[in-house]
């Protein structure tokens, strides 16, 4: 995994298809998570540029808060990061899971 590494990229490509940097990712004191912010932030982590670690101690962040980000954006991409969507994101996944055929070996 890219965490292990010793050297990180400079930049990776963000939920929008810019470049991020460290720079240029949001501020550490930042308190309102719009979704783009949270893509962000969860593209960083994916493309080395932070480790769950950093992002945590860096945005005052529990794992487990950073992790349903990368879950939402996992199962509905960005707009499963609305606040306002996460619960109807979330029925819709498990009724999904609910009705889905079991794998036959």
């Amino acid at each position: 995994m890219i965490e292990n590494q010793k050297i990180r990229p400079e930049r990776v490509i963000g939920p929008l298809g810019e470049p991020l940097t460290i720079e240029t990712l949001p501020p550490r004191d930042t308190t309102r998570w719009v979704v783009r912010r949270k893509a962000e932030v969860v593209a960083a982590v994916n493309g080395g540029l932070l480790t769950i670690e950093e992002v945590c101690e860096r945005y005052g962040l529990t794992a487990e808060e950073f992790a349903s980000w990368q879950r939402a954006i996992d199962r509905s991409g960005m707009p499963g990061l609305r606040v306002t969507r996460i619960q109807h994101y979330r029925s819709l996944y498990e009724r999904q899971q609910r009705y889905r055929p079991e794998p036959r070996e």
